[in-house]
Formats: structure tokens, sequence, C-alpha cells
């Protein structure tokens, strides 16, 4: 019995192989060659910027708060409005102050009217001293109570100055003319002393703000022409260096250069980001030996990673992530996974992938 188990799976075993042996093959599919440009790698010796990277920002800014606490009775200003110098934007409830105000006001009335009855007293007895009809000690009563007298006007008047000046703070004015750029509050909500409440920017003066390296610091001067390229809209604008930081302790280690940008139309908003070229002595021989440059174009992104497509043996698209240093103008430097001489590629008529056959 064991031995016909036996013969029987041989058999089957038999037939499977034979119905794999005689199954028809399919045939590989081969890919046709994606064609592409290549590029050598450049060297440093025509690099003549070095890029930072910064944000445009309004020279003449403002985050308005006060220095009471009440609710808002009014915002009188809306985000993107124009505003003039003086304009009212926000009012606070001061009924407060107006009780504080209307004392004071008394108290002025009163102050007056003893300082008025204390200097007819003063004069009189001063007449009667004259006329040897009073003592030195009455005068001197009299000139002492004159004197309280006048410094407790000076005093009350002085009070309701305080007041007039807390009023200030409960309607709130533009320091410029501008645009309103942020709301931070509504109407009813509690406002509280330092809490901003609305911000108001120029649009007429913008500037700059880059961080720059301790490398590059340097090469840097007041007044040096700059180019400032906008990133978001592809606009690239004149400016020039107006303020070069002399201290990194409060920057990260960056040190902080402010640009102001000559002309600017109204595509240009603040807050975009920017690439500022300024430009620089060339490279002496050793830095331009090691330097290796790859145009930013052609850089393969995968989240934080970097890279390129090379020729690899057979023309086969070999992708390379690299290390990457300065931007000197729309070239950044390779530090590492790149050396000079090396091919790679710029642009592709097809998708590349790792493997794929290209020619050139």
């Amino acid at each position: 019995m064991k031995q016909i188990l036996i013969v029987l799976i041989a058999f089957s075993f038999a037939q499977v192989f034979t119905s794999c042996s005689s199954g028809e093959r399919k045939p590989v599919e081969v890919l046709d060659a994606i064609p592409v440009k290549v590029s050598k790698v450049a060297t440093g010796e025509n690099s003549r910027f070095i890029t930072a990277s910064g944000k445009v920002e309004a020279e003449n800014s403002a985050n308005l708060s006060t220095r009471m606490m009440g609710y808002v009775t009014g915002l009188k200003v809306k985000v993107g409005q124009k505003v003039s110098k003086g304009q009212l934007l926000l009012s606070i409830n001061n009924a407060d102050l107006q009780a504080k105000k209307a004392q004071v006001e008394a108290s002025i009335i009163q102050a007056e009217a003893g300082y008025n009855n204390a200097k007819k007293d003063y004069e009189r007895f001063k007449t009667l001293f004259d006329q040897k009809s009073a003592s030195q000690k009455e005068l001197d009563d009299m000139t002492a109570r004159y004197e309280m007298a006048k410094a407790g006007l000076e005093a009350a008047k002085q009070m309701k100055n305080e007041v007039i000046a807390q009023f200030s703070y409960a309607n709130i004015t533009a320091p410029f003319s501008g645009i309103v750029t942020n709301t931070f509050i509504k109407e009813g909500d509690m406002a509280n002393p330092g809490m901003p409440l609305v911000s108001v920017e120029t649009r007429s003066n913008l500037q700059v703000t880059a961080m720059v390296s301790e490398t590059d610091i340097d090469a840097i001067k007041n007044g040096m022409p700059v180019k400032v390229l906008v990133k978001s809209i592809g606009e690239e604008v004149e400016g020039k260096v107006s303020e070069v930081s002399l201290s990194a302790k409060n920057t990260g280690g960056q040190y902080l250069v402010k640009v102001n940008l000559d002309k600017v139309n109204d595509d240009i908003l603040s807050g975009m980001f920017v690439n500022v070229q300024f430009p620089v002595e060339k490279l002496d021989n050793a830095t331009a030996s090691s330097t290796v440059l790859i145009p930013e174009s052609v850089l393969i992104r995968h989240g934080q990673l970097q890279g390129v497509y090379t020729i690899g043996n057979d023309n086969v698209a070999i992708l390379r992530w690299l290390r990457l240093g300065k931007t000197y103008g729309d070239q950044v430097e390779v530090l590492s996974g790149l050396s000079a001489n090396e091919q790679f590629i710029t642009t592709a008529e097809g998708k590349l992938f790792n493997g794929a056959k290209v020619t050139f």
C-alpha cells in the first residue's frame, strides 16, 4: 500500500513539472531610452553672489495696544482698510474716566475758589504790613496759606491733564497713514493693558530683513546694491543695504541685514519670502577649485532629501542624494555626493527613475 502511495505522489509531481515546463514564456517588456540633456559640474570660478533668505517687511509698522482695561465699544476699521494719521481706529468704554474727569473739574473749581480767597487775604495783609498795621507773623501765615492754595490749584489742573491723557488710551488712533493689516479684537471683547488690538503698516516703504552667516557677513557693506528675488511671484527688484548688524547674540549665530527696496509694485506684499543676492568679489583660486556648483533648478526633492540624476554605466539614470551648502545666484554649492567634471541630467523628455535607460 505504501509503495502505491509513493508512486502516486511521484506521478503528481511529474505532472506539475510537465505543466510548468510546457507553459508559454511571456516576453520581457523593453522600455525605450528616455532622451535627456546633460551638463557637467561647474566650479566656483564665476560665483559673484552670496544669497541669503529673507522676508519683506514694512518699514513703518505698529501693533497698537492700550494701558487701560475696558470693553471695546467700537471697532471703526477693517483689515485692508486705508487709514490716515490720527484717524480713530477703536474705542474702549471710558465711563470711569468720564466720572474721574468730572471729579477733577469739581476739584479745580474748589481749588480756584480757595486760591482766589487766599490771594485776596495775602494782598490785604501785605498792605496792612506795609502800613505797620499787621505783624510779620500774620503776614507769614497769609503768605503760606496763599502758596498752599496756589499749589493746590496747580495740582488739580495737573490731575485733569492726567485724566485727559488717559482718554488717548480709550480712543486708539492711527500713528501714521497706512493700511490696517490685522484686528486682534472684536466689539464687545475686553481689552487688557499691553494686549495688541490693531496693527497698521505703510505700503509705500518696504524693506527686506535677511539673515547672513558669519562666513559671509564681512563681504556685506552699507549702501551695497543688491538684487531681491520674490519667490512667490517670480519678480526681481533692486535694493540697497541700509543696516548691517555687528552682533549675532540674539539671532542664533546669524547676522541681521536690512535692505531698502527701490521700486515696489502692488504685487509685492509684506510677509513674502525672498532671496537676496549680495554681489561679492571672485572667489580665490583655492576656494574656486574646491567649490562644486549645480543649477538649483535641476534638484530633485523628496521631503528633506535633495539630489540629482546622474549617468551610470550603460547609460542608465542614477538618482544621487546630495549635501548642499551656500547658494550663489541661481546655483547651489554641493558639499558631498557629486564631484567636479561629473555629468548630471538637466532635462528629460519623460519620467526618470533609478535604472531608466537614457540617451543624449
